[in-house]
C-alpha cells in the first residue's frame, strides 16, 4: 500500500494542505513543489508581519488549553463587544489553572459613542463575574482603528510580569487583528521579528519573540457554534456583521406584533402594553414589522426576498427556527441573538417569544448599553 507523504510547514509545523484557507497548514498548491514549505499563516507572519486566524476543532483547542495550564504565564481572553455572549469561551479559568486572565473587549468602536467606557468596562466585569471568571483587569479596544491598544499592551506587561503570553479567543473577534497590531506598535517598520520562523506545533500556535526572552502565543480561534455566522454564507455574513458604529432603531409595539430581522430571527411581543424596544444589529440589516397574525404567512411566502438574510439561493440549507419564551423581570434587559445582536426592553413586563435557527443562542441579560 502507498502512502502519501504528509509535508509539514517549517513555519509552525503544520500538516500542510491546499483545500480550505481557513483550516491550518493551507498553502496554495503552487508552493507544493519547493524545498522548504511554509504555510501562507506564517508566509504572511514572516514577510508582512501579519498573522491570520486559523480554525480549530473543539478537541485541538482542549488540548492547548491544557497546555496553557502546564505553564505559567499570561491568559489574554479577546471577546467581541457587539457579540459577548456569542464569544465567551466557556470555562476557561478551569483549564488554565491559577495563570492570571486578561479580559480585552474588541470592536468598541461598533458601539454608538454616548456608551461611556468605564460603565462598559464594569459591565464587563459583572457579566465576567456571573459567568465565572475574575480577570484581573479588563480592557477595551478597536483594534482595527487602535483605539485602547496601548493600555491594553501596558495591562499585558504590568501582569505578565515577564512570563509567556497567550491569546485565546473564538473565530471573529479579531484575535489576530489585536495581535498584528500589537506587532505594528512594538516593531514600527522595522524587521524586529521578521528575521526568523517562528516555531509552533501542528495545532498551528504562532510563537511571536517578546524582548526579555519570553513569547506571546498566537492560538487559532475556536468554533461557538451556537453563533448566527455559521449558519449563513459569507455574502450575507458581510450584512450581518457591523462593519461601523451601530445606530439604534426603536421601535414602538403594541401588543401582538412581530419584529422580523432579515428572515435570520424574529420576536413576537405578546403582552405587556404598548411599549418601545431598542433594536442593536448591524446598519445593513433590515427589520421588518407586521401583526403577529400575519407572521408566519409572511414569513412562508417571504423567506429569500423581502425577509433576506438568507438569500434566496441559501433558503433550502437554513435550518427551522425555533422559538424561545421569555418573560422581562428587570428594567434594561437585552434579548440576545447569539451572533446577530440584540433588542433592549427597558421596563419590565413584557411577554415576548424569541426565534432563531435551530442552534443558534437566544438568552437575556441585563443591558449592554
Amino acid at each position: 500500500m502507498i502512502v502519501e507523504q504528509q509535508i509539514r510547514c517549517i513555519g509552525c509545523g503544520a500538516i500542510i494542505q491546499s483545500e480550505d484557507e481557513t483550516k491550518p497548514g493551507y498553502a496554495p498548491k503552487s508552493v507544493l513543489e519547493k524545498e522548504e514549505v511554509i504555510c501562507q499563516r506564517c508566509f504572511r507572519l514572516k514577510h508582512y508581519n501579519e498573522v491570520q486566524d486559523v480554525e480549530l476543532t473543539d478537541d485541538d483547542f482542549l488540548k492547548i488549553l491544557h497546555s496553557i495550564g502546564q505553564s505559567e504565564a499570561l491568559v489574554v481572553k479577546i471577546v467581541d463587544i457587539f457579540d459577548f455572549n456569542g464569544s465567551w469561551l466557556s470555562g476557561l479559568h478551569r483549564f488554565v489553572a491559577n495563570n492570571p486572565i486578561l479580559l480585552v473587549g474588541n470592536k468598541a468602536d461598533l458601539l454608538p459613542k454616548s456608551v461611556k467606557y468605564p460603565k462598559l468596562i464594569h459591565w464587563m466585569a459583572q457579566m465576567a463575574n456571573d459567568l465565572g471568571l475574575k480577570p484581573v483587569d479588563i480592557c477595551l479596544v478597536s483594534a482595527v482603528k487602535g483605539i485602547g491598544i496601548a493600555k491594553a499592551m501596558e495591562a499585558i506587561e504590568k501582569h505578565r510580569l515577564g512570563k509567556n503570553v497567550y491569546v485565546v479567543g473564538c473565530t471573529n473577534v479579531g484575535k489576530s487583528t489585536f495581535i498584528n497590531r500589537i506587532i505594528q506598535e512594538t516593531t514600527g517598520k522595522g524587521n524586529v521579528i521578521t528575521t526568523s520562523y517562528f516555531p509552533g506545533t501542528t495545532l498551528d500556535i504562532i510563537e511571536i519573540p517578546l524582548d526579555d526572552g519570553a513569547a506571546l502565543y498566537d492560538t487559532p480561534g475556536i468554533i461557538n457554534h451556537h453563533q448566527m455566522a455559521h449558519f449563513v454564507d459569507k455574502k450575507d455574513l458581510k450584512i450581518i456583521t457591523p462593519k461601523r458604529e451601530i445606530h439604534p432603531k426603536v421601535y414602538q409595539l403594541n401588543e401582538q406584533q412581530t419584529l422580523f430581522f432579515g428572515g435570520l430571527a424574529r420576536l413576537d411581543y405578546i403582552k405587556g402594553g404598548r411599549r418601545s424596544f431598542v433594536c442593536y444589529f448591524a446598519n445593513e440589516l433590515p427589520i421588518h414589522r407586521t401583526k403577529l397574525e400575519k407572521a408566519d404567512a409572511l414569513y412562508a411566502k417571504q423567506f429569500g426576498e423581502l425577509l433576506s438574510p438568507p438569500s434566496k439561493h441559501y433558503i433550502d440549507q437554513f435550518p427551522p427556527l425555533v422559538a424561545h419564551t421569555f418573560t422581562i423581570k428587570e428594567r434594561k434587559t437585552d434579548i440576545v441573538f447569539s451572533g446577530l445582536g440584540w433588542v433592549t426592553c427597558n421596563e419590565p413586563g413584557a411577554q415576548v417569544v424569541a426565534y432563531a435557527p435551530k442552534g443558534v443562542d437566544i438568552l437575556i441579560r441585563k443591558s449592554l448599553i
